[in-house]
This record gives structure tokens, C-alpha cells and sequence, in this order.
């Protein structure tokens, strides 16, 4: 996975609520088994109208908009447990997914793909939905070291929680494999050491 300690963006805002992982990717396009692919169908019924012509009042299909970070409503990610949702997120070019609150299951399957989802407060996500809608331009500096996301026009920032582990491999780029060989020489030691 790619590393991940700063990301200074723009934001699409997604001001809707229960976004389920149906939306985020709609079952008729879960018959793959890799991940090529999944973004170009990413909120497939949100952004495209059923002939197939794009949808102009969808926020992801408004030129204003753009970037590396999806700023969405409360309980993103909720519904079936399907992997391809954070897939599909992140084949569409999102690293972040802000939202005041998510899914367990999706969570843990965007951190698993290198996606960091960060909970902020309900009142600190209607000023970031206040300020990227007043101004498209705005940008958003996330750090993971410090656990802080800010609008950079006013340094308004909050502190966001996540796992230790989950952050440990997301500051060094490894999945789970990579972070077990990542411990080879302690893990060795202790074999070493290990009277039986």
C-alpha cells in the first residue's frame, strides 16, 4: 500500500446521509475479484441516469468539486459488508473519507485498502460542509501523525481517533503481511530465545 502521513486537498462534499455500500457500489458490479476497475462504477446510480447519460446534479459530476478527500454525511458506509465499497473509493482516487460517523465493517475495510476514515463531530462536519460549498477552492490538511484534520483557510481543526496498529501501517504503507515481516528479526529473536 502507499504510504500515508499528510494529505493537503480539496473535497467533494457528499451532504447525504446513510450512504450504504449499495450506493457506494451497486451489487450488478460485484462479480469481479480484483479491484480493477470499481471506481469507474463508484456511486454508479447517484452519477449516471439509467439510459447512461451523466447525471449534471450529482456533487461528484460538478466540475467545482474535486480531490483526494470525500467528505460525506452521517453513518457512511453502512448496510452489506462488501469489500468492493472501499474498493470502488478508492479506484476513484479517494484517500480520505471524512464523515461524524461510519459503518464498523466498512471502517475496517477502508483501512485495510489504505483509505483513512476520519470521524469528526457532527458540528465539525457541517462547518466543513459550509466552507467547501462556499468556496470549492477550499482545502483540507489531514495529519496522521498528529491525528488532525483542518480547514487550511482558518486553521479550525479537530483531533480524530484511530487504532495504533491501523495507523502503524498506514504511516509505513503495509498491509497486514507487511507488517508481520516488518517484525521478522524480533519475531526470530524470540524463537531464538524460546525454551520449550
Amino acid at each position: 500500500m502507499e504510504k500515508f502521513v499528510t494529505l493537503t486537498s480539496t473535497a467533494v462534499p457528499l451532504e447525504i446521509e446513510n450512504v450504504d455500500t449499495d450506493q457506494i457500489i451497486p451489487a450488478r458490479f460485484l462479480k469481479a475479484t480484483n479491484r480493477k476497475g470499481f471506481g469507474d462504477n463508484v456511486f454508479r446510480d447517484w452519477r449516471y441516469h439509467k439510459d447512461g447519460s451523466l447525471n449534471s446534479d450529482f456533487v461528484m459530476n460538478n466540475s467545482k468539486f474535486s480531490g483526494s478527500i470525500l467528505v460525506a454525511g452521517d453513518n457512511f458506509g453502512c448496510g452489506s459488508s462488501r469489500e468492493h465499497a472501499a474498493w470502488a473509493i478508492s479506484g476513484y482516487g479517494f484517500k480520505v473519507v471524512v464523515s461524524s460517523f461510519f459503518a464498523d465493517i466498512f471502517k475496517g475495510n477502508a483501512l485495510n485498502n489504505g483509505i483513512l476514515p476520519i470521524q469528526v463531530t457532527p458540528e465539525y462536519l457541517s462547518e466543513l460542509f459550509s466552507a467547501i460549498k462556499n468556496n470549492p477552492q477550499t482545502t483540507l490538511k489531514v495529519n496522521l501523525e498528529a491525528q488532525t484534520i483542518s480547514i487550511e483557510n482558518n486553521n479550525h481543526k479537530e483531533h480524530f481517533q484511530i487504532d495504533a496498529y491501523k495507523k502503524t501501517c498506514l504511516i509505513n504503507g503495509y498491509d497486514d503481511i507487511d507488517y508481520l515481516l516488518s517484525k521478522k528479526e524480533t519475531i526470530k529473536a524470540f524463537e531464538a530465545n524460546k525454551t520449550y
